[in-house]
Parts: C-alpha cells; structure tokens; sequence
C-alpha cells in the first residue's frame, strides 16, 4: 500500500491495477494482486475516518445504535465485524455499500435498510451528492472492528 499527500500519481508503475481509497487528507493505492490483511480487532474504530457528525442514540452490552452523517467525500474503510451484523437505515441522502465474499454493491435511498452479516468485509461511501445521514444497528454480541489494508 502506497500513501500519497497532494503528490502526482504520474511516476506510477501502471502495469499493475491499482484502486484508490479517498481518505480526505491521503490517498491509499492498494494493488489490486496483493492480498488484503486484516489489521487486529479495535473497540472504537471513529479516530480511524472522519464523518460529519456521529451520535449514538442507544448503547448497551450486545446492541447499540449509532448515527453518522458523511460529505459525498468521506467514506468508512474497508473493515469487518467478528461477531455482530451492521443494519444500515438511511434518513437522507444516498449510501453505496461495497462488499466481498461475494462481491456486491448495494445501493439505498432514505428509508431503506440493508443488513451485513458477521465476517463480511465491507466499504460504506456516500452515494449522492450532498450528505448522507443514515444510522447503524450494531448488534449482537460483542462490537468490534476489524480494518483491512
């Protein structure tokens, strides 16, 4: 993986596919042939990636919701959860959902939800072009998250 600030990608060796990750200050270029690794397990992953707001409405042992609010900009990194499923519900605006095994995109407008499972890999971006609010049901069983790099 490759990290680049506001430096030119032009000196770039081009035979191999790259994918870029938009991070606000960075840009991660992963080539695409080498395998993924999953970083160890974090309890609170929010200093990982910045959102427009963040709130969590309801917290306990096993469950938790949580609300978040991204630019067409911001993103939340690939990453997965060991033991417990992410319901997403969007209120405004527009969400992608990227994820693998299998591969799939997910597309949802305000007032529609999408459920990943546990041990799915997978990217939430922004969809439109103005923010995105949506909120996550995180449960259950114990939260973590597990970023991929």
């Amino acid at each position: 993986m490759v990290l680049l600030g506001s430096e030119s990608l032009d000196g770039m060796d081009r035979r191999h596919p790259v994918s870029l990750h938009n991070t606000g200050r960075w840009v991660k270029i992963c080539l695409t042939h080498q395998k993924e690794e999953a970083l160890e397990p974090l309890k609170d992953a929010s200093h990982l990636y910045e959102v427009e707001r963040r709130a969590y409405h309801a917290e306990r042992p096993g469950f938790r919701i949580a609300e978040l609010q991204i630019s067409p900009a911001q993103m939340v990194p690939w990453h997965y959860h060991t033991n417990i499923q992410d319901t997403f519900y969007v209120i405004e605006g527009h969400l992608r959902l990227f994820l693998r095994d299998p591969k799939q995109e997910v597309r949802l407008s305000a007032g529609e939800t999408y459920t990943v499972l546990p041990r799915r890999p997978h990217l939430v971006t922004n969809g439109g072009d103005g923010s995105a609010t949506f909120v996550v049901l995180q449960g259950i069983g114990e939260y973590d998250y597990v970023p991929l790099v």
